[in-house]
């Protein structure tokens, strides 16, 4: 109890501290820094979103570009869901299972989502609207392997990842080019959703 009650004081208070201090974290996100030091950054700021992630993708991707950008947005996000993960699942996993199984629909749910983890991830990732911290939470208190996890959640955010830098560096370069990457979003949203409906009909077909 009192691990538990100390490891989320100690989330809270470095959260707390970030939000104090964003402000300059963002003025050394855009100053010129070693790429390993905005990775860091990009990391915290995604493991502790007291900011939106997408503002710091847009940041990022005004300061360094679409290529290097993307891929220190990608990194930041992709490693901060993998400690999160692991944060969650070796201090509250205990807690969480009695939750998930507490009722029958949220144990149904889990117990579907627990079967199809991979895909589940996966698509909810390439949709921007699932909070972020909701899915490492979720996955975390279920029984998903942290392999399945990591790779599906490090494919899916590839695409909203480089849609956040590409926006940010078209506000700055040329803004059509914003709305023109916001359109293939669309688009490339569009086509999954299409393929995840059909693959559901086939999975309940079958």
């Amino acid at each position: 109890m009192r691990k538990k009650l100390a490891m989320g004081l100690f989330y809270a208070g470095v959260a707390a501290f970030i939000y104090w201090r964003h402000e300059s974290i963002i003025g050394w996100v855009q100053s010129p820094a070693p790429t390993v030091v905005v990775i860091m950054i990009a990391t915290l700021m995604a493991l502790f979103p007291v900011i939106p992630y997408p503002i710091i993708g847009g940041v990022i991707g005004a300061a360094y570009g679409p290529l290097l950008g993307g891929g220190i947005t990608w990194v930041g996000s992709t490693a901060a869901s993998l400690l999160m993960f692991l944060f969650v699942r070796y201090g509250y996993q205990d807690w969480g299972i009695r939750l998930l199984y507490q009722t029958k629909g949220l144990s149904k749910m889990t117990v579907m989502f627990e079967k199809n983890a991979f895909l589940f991830i996966l698509f909810a990732r390439l949709i921007p609207i699932i909070p972020s911290l909701i899915v490492n939470v979720y996955s975390a208190l279920g029984k998903v392997s942290f392999a399945s996890y990591a790779i599906a959640s490090s494919l899916g955010k590839i695409p909203s990842m480089l849609l956040f830098v590409l926006v940010g560096d078209g506000l700055v370069t040329d803004p059509r080019n914003a709305w023109i990457s916001l359109l293939v979003y669309g688009g490339f949203l569009a086509v999954t959703l299409t393929g995840y409906k059909w693959w559901r009909r086939q999975y309940a077909s079958g």
